[in-house]
């Protein structure tokens, strides 16, 4: 069987995986370690959510202008939020403008998803590449971000094969 979500992780935790669905237990197993929805539903909850970490972990970064959930960002892609910047000349000197965009999928979803996001995307204010450094950064934000994000992947796979929602 093959995931999309899952691509380059060992082959033990994929036949993991299988078994789990084999039992028909991904579900139960998810719902049982996330077990209720986040209430951030507005774009300026999800600012000042976004605002309180970047100021928690990376204060001295650059600014935000715009923090949004964005309906257009499809999951297919492997795009689960974007953190875009514009370059602006004003006068002599050059601005940058930094905004996130994060998944309308996410206004229904566990908190500990929904920050995974949040600090994925703020770590590209710092980093833009995935790097190490990049990886690091995330870890110094997100204690358990690798197990946050297999998570998060094991729920992306249950939705693609089951077609319903969890939450």
């Amino acid at each position: 069987m093959e995931f999309k979500y899952l691509n380059g992780y060992s082959k033990d935790i994929l036949s993991q995986v299988e078994q789990l669905i084999q039992e028909e237990k991904l579900g139960d197993d998810i719902k049982n370690k996330y077990s209720q929805r986040h209430r951030i539903d507005t774009d300026k909850q999800l600012y000042e959510y976004t605002m309180d970490i970047k100021n928690r972990y990376l204060r001295k970064s650059q600014p935000l202008s715009k923090v949004s959930y964005d309906g257009k960002i499809i999951l297919e892609n492997q795009a689960l939020g974007l953190h875009t910047y514009m370059p602006r000349k004003q006068g002599k000197k050059i601005k940058v403008k930094n905004e996130i965009k994060i998944a309308s999928k996410f206004k229904k979803m566990p908190i500990e998803f929904l920050e995974h996001i949040v600090v994925h995307e703020l770590a590209h204010l710092k980093e833009k590449g995935h790097d190490k450094a990049f990886y690091r950064l995330c870890q110094s934000m997100e204690e358990s971000c690798g197990q946050v994000e297999l998570d998060l992947r094991l729920y992306l796979t249950y939705v693609d094969i089951y077609k319903e929602e969890l939450y």
